[in-house]
This record gives C-alpha cells, structure tokens and sequence, in this order.
C-alpha cells in the first residue's frame, strides 16, 4: 500500500512514517516553544538587557533627574575619550562603569536628604541612564521584552502595548513631553538609523530600522500630538517546521510551500497587518537551495536573510533609503531611493530569485514584469483581507503606477506572472480571555485567464466542514494543476488525499471560527 504521509526527514534521510509516529511528532512540536533569536554578542561589563514590564513607572525619581545625570555621565564620557581612539564596545564599557559610579553618588545623597533606595531601584536609574544614553530610553525594556509585538505611543500620554500572549496593555508614559518624544526619536535615528534622517518641520515624518531589527514609524506637526509605532520583530530565523509548531500550518502543508519554492513556483504571500506575512516568507525562503543567488527588497530590513546562522542561499539585501528632508525642482526628496528604483538593478545583478519584503506601489510593476521574465521561485508579501482580494488589490496598485495601464492588461501580468496566492488570517482573541491565533487558512493556484479575463483560480488548501468537523485552517480540497512539478521535487500526490491533512486536534478559539 502507497505511503500516504508526509515524510519525516532525519540527518538528510527521507524515511516513512506511519500516521501515528507522524502524529506523535506533530504533538511534541505543539509543547515546543519556539527558540529564542540569539543573543547579540557585547560588552561583558554591561547591565544585563531585561524585560521589566512597566518598568520606566517604577522608577523612584522623575525624568528631570534621568536627564541630569545622563547629563553627568555624557560630560564625563566626553572628557574621557576626547583623545583617544575607542570602539563603540569599549565607549560602552566605560560609559557603564561611569554610570554607576555617578548613580551610587547620587543615590547616597538623595537617601540622605529624602528616602533610601534599595538596591532594585537604585539598579532601575543605572539601566535608564545607560539606557538613554546608548539604547533606547526608557523604550528599551519594551524593545526588551519578547513577547511585545507593538508600541504605540502617542506623545506624552501612557503608552499602549501589543503583546503577543496577552491582552493590550497601557503602560507609564516614556517620555515627560511631547519635545521629549521628538527628541528621542531623533537620537535613535542618530544613532541607529540609516542615512540624514530626523523627524523635524522639514521632514515631519520618519520611517526607520532600529538595530534590533524592530521598525519605526513617527509623524510630528501633520498629527495633532507626536505619534510613534514600533513593530518589533520577535523572531529573526524563522521555519516551516517551527511554524508546524505553533500551529501556523500542518506537515502537510509545510511540505506543500516547500515543494512550491522547490518548484520554483511564483508565490503572493497575503493577509491583514500582523498576521505572520513576513514570518512565513521567510521560513519559505528557508527552503531555497543553499549557495543559489537571490535578492531582498525592502522599505526596512526586517527577512534577515543575510543575517541568518548556517548554510542558506546566498543573499544581495537591498534596503530602500528615504531622502534628507529637502527637495529638489521635480519635488522627489533628495537622496530617496525607492523600491521600485531598485528594482532595475536588482535584475542586473544576476539573481535567479527576487524576493520582496512589502509590495504596496509602484514597485508592483517591475515585480510582476520580473516574475515573468525570470527563473521562476519569486515570492512576496502583500497586504490583503483574504486570498481572492489580492488579485484586486495588485490590480488596483498596478493601475496606480500609470503608464496607460488598464485592468485587463494587470489581469494578464498577474495570471502569467503569479502561481500561487498564501492566506493567513489572524484571530485576536486576546481581549476576551482567548489567545492570538495565526494560521494559513487558504492556498488558491493560478490557472490562467478565466471568465471575463479576470485570473481563474481553484481553491488547493481552504477551511473544510464535513462529517460534523470544522476546520477553519487550511486543509487539502484537491490537486493543483501543475502537481506534477512538484512530484519532481518530492512532494507526493497522497499526502493531499487526507480530508483534514494531519491536523490532530481542533482548534481552541472563545469563539467558534
């Protein structure tokens, strides 16, 4: 009788597995967590980076007093290093070491004139000051935390927090005005940005890459209070596997994405903010070849790829660069260099795959045009409310970009250019005693040109009731057309034949989905 499972593979070897191996397999990775990113190497003489949530509202003095003795510390860092030649690790070194000689003064008479700190406390002033001074200010222990996914902040007032595990949360102002929180950003964007970037009257609006891989956004003067949004990155080394662990996805459709990037299948990765776009393109890209050569583009960095620990493709990372605030007589910001303007290059450097971080521009067209004119296995990310709503939505950027495009021509750009469109849906159920759930729901193949010349798509995996079960994640409902190409790369028909793949147990939602 034909193997009709998914195969485990152990040390490179293919092996079968019987369903109930399979499935025991399948509920230890449920109890895995999921591996932290590794640590950043540093100074070894530096405060230890902590998630103290809440932490800048339990500090026993004001910001007027962080300012003074950061102050302190810059005045004597300063007059320390004036001379010499030292590297970013070593000025940290030596600020820290400041830090607390300066702090353990202050705290000795200020216990003496007002109240005695314990050493907790006194520990808390050490961290900020060094933090404001090197990291992020009292953002750092949220930038620290790893399970906060968004930081909203909205000038002086307490700060909300998304969270990953639990419900949204509003934490102590970080700031002690809404100047204050200007000039925080522009210290971050000093010392952790990319090119002349400031968020100022000239250019009230920043968008940034924070050093830990986070992304920043930031407008002054066009809203009526400074806004800032940081969406952090919790895990930069992401795969299917992993995300067969969560419960993102099941063996078997961890085993179908790999054979469509094998397959060198041109795939949309879609679905609403936060739902785990970026996260499965790059456990996906995971999947590429190692040593084959590929290009990212993006607005900020945030795939890693270049980054990322042991064999891989080899990865050409192209960051988009915003301009310096000034304008020159066409109106385009001086020094901008936008994703479509790199586009042109990326397809001069010899790169058998293009991977794109966000498309939501221009860049849709020289997208489209390279995954028609290219070695096939290009993916990208779009923002989209379910599968069918990205051939609308890529239709509408494309029309966008001008040049006498018409909806029957991006019709046809997309049905050659684009194989498969990914769904992921997120279910927020933090609010009301639930978790957050992220998962694959559907997976629609292109087949071409269909009725009235809109794209003709057939559902491959999708939600399923039948028998008295609903499965509102994506299981197999039948084969793709092109499941010969991805028999080639080991994929097997059978694996598609299980009503609801290798889901063992349904899923635990407040609400029924």
């Amino acid at each position: 009788m034909a193997d009709t499972q998914p195969r485990t593979v152990v040390n490179g070897a293919s092996t079968a597995t019987s369903f109930q191996v399979l499935r025991s397999s399948f509920e230890a990775a449920l109890q895995t967590p999921a591996p932290a990113s590794p640590a950043e190497p540093g100074p070894s003489a530096l405060p230890a980076q902590q998630s103290v949530h809440g932490a800048a509202g339990v500090l026993p003095v004001g910001f007027d007093v962080l300012a003074e003795l950061r102050g302190k510390v810059a005045g004597l860092l300063s007059d320390r290093v004036r001379d010499e030649v030292m590297g970013e690790r070593d000025r940290q070194q030596l600020g820290w070491r400041l830090v607390v000689e300066v702090v353990a003064a202050w705290a000795t008479d200020y216990s003496a004139k007002k109240a005695p700190l314990d050493s907790e406390q006194e520990n808390l002033i050490k961290r900020a000051v060094f933090d404001d001074l090197f990291r992020a200010g009292r953002l750092q222990p949220l930038l620290d935390d790893m399970g906060v996914e968004d930081i909203r902040i909205d000038g002086c007032k307490p700060v909300e927090v998304v969270y990953q595990d639990r419900p949204t949360a509003m934490v102590a102002p970080i700031v002690g005005s809404e100047g204050d929180l200007v000039d925080l950003v522009n210290q971050l964007a000093r010392s952790q940005g990319q090119g002349e970037r400031s968020l100022s009257p000239a250019s009230p609006v920043l968008n940034m890459r924070l050093l830990d891989g986070s992304r920043l956004a930031a407008t002054y003067l066009v809203t009526p209070r400074p806004q800032v949004v940081i969406r952090k990155h919790r895990l930069k080394d992401t795969r299917l596997d992993q995300m067969v662990g969560w419960g993102s996805l099941d063996t078997v459709l961890a085993q179908f994405l790999k054979a469509l990037v094998l397959a060198r299948k041109n795939v949309f990765i879609v679905g609403g903010q936060g739902a785990g776009k970026t996260s499965l393109l790059r456990a996906m890209a995971r999947e590429i070849q190692p040593g084959e050569r590929i290009g990212t583009l993006e607005s900020e960095y945030e795939l890693w790829l270049h980054q990322l620990p042991g064999p891989g493709p080899q990865v050409v990372p192209f960051e988009a660069r915003e301009g310096n605030g000034e304008k020159d007589a066409t109106g385009r910001m001086l020094g901008e260099l936008t994703l479509a303007d790199l586009f042109p290059q990326l397809q001069r450097m010899s790169l058998r795959r293009i991977l794109v971080g966000e498309v939501r521009s221009v860049e849709v067209l020289p997208m489209l045009h390279g995954m028609i004119e290219g070695d096939g296995g290009s993916m990208c990310t779009v923002h989209a409310r379910c599968a069918r709503a990205a051939i609308e939505r890529v239709t509408t950027l494309a029309l966008q970009a001008g040049i006498g495009m018409s909806v029957e021509l991006a019709y046809r750009l997309i049905a050659e250019a684009c194989q498969f469109i990914v769904y992921l849906r997120q279910v927020d159920e933090t609010g009301i005693g639930g978790r957050r759930h992220r998962f694959v729901a559907e997976v629609l193949e292109i087949t071409g040109l269909g009725e009235g010349g809109r794209p003709s798509v057939q559902r491959i995996f999708a939600p399923k009731d039948q028998g008295g079960r609903r499965e509102p994640r994506a299981v197999p409902h039948q084969m793709p057309a092109c499941i010969d190409d991805l028999v080639r790369v080991g994929f097997q028909r059978e694996w598609l034949q299980s009503p609801f793949g290798t889901w063992t147990h349904e899923l635990k939602t407040v609400t029924k989905l």
